[in-house]
């Protein structure tokens, strides 16, 4: 199983930026992919996850700002981030469930900065 992670970068705060996670070595239309992140100095806390069936789920901290959805043709899931504050800086991590293991990408840095 590989997740890659891409689209981060450096942004202005209110401004906006596209995640997109690709995995590869699972059946990707059947799992529930999530995805999270890392701050400086905090612990690794969910953004969100969507289902199979799109139902998704939102910490409070960015709902209504960032909208997670999935490309199960492209085996994909992007993180659209919209409003970003500082407080949105992070490793952007996505992973997914397997048989009780669970896999990591390898994360990509968001950085909200004027």
């Amino acid at each position: 199983v590989q997740l890659q992670a891409s689209g981060g970068g450096l942004v202005q705060p209110g401004g906006s930026l596209g995640l997109s996670c690709k995995a590869s070595g699972i059946n990707f239309s059947i799992h529930t992919i999530g995805w999270y992140r890392r701050g400086l100095g905090k612990e690794r806390e969910l953004v969100g996850n969507i289902t199979p069936g799109n139902s998704v789920t939102y910490a409070d901290s960015v709902k209504g700002r960032f909208t997670i959805s999935r490309d199960n043709a492209k085996r994909r899931v992007h993180l659209q981030m919209n409003s970003l504050k500082p407080e949105d800086t992070a490793v952007y991590y996505c992973n997914v469930v397997r048989l009780g293991r669970t896999f990591w990408g390898q994360g990509t840095l968001v950085t909200v900065s004027s």
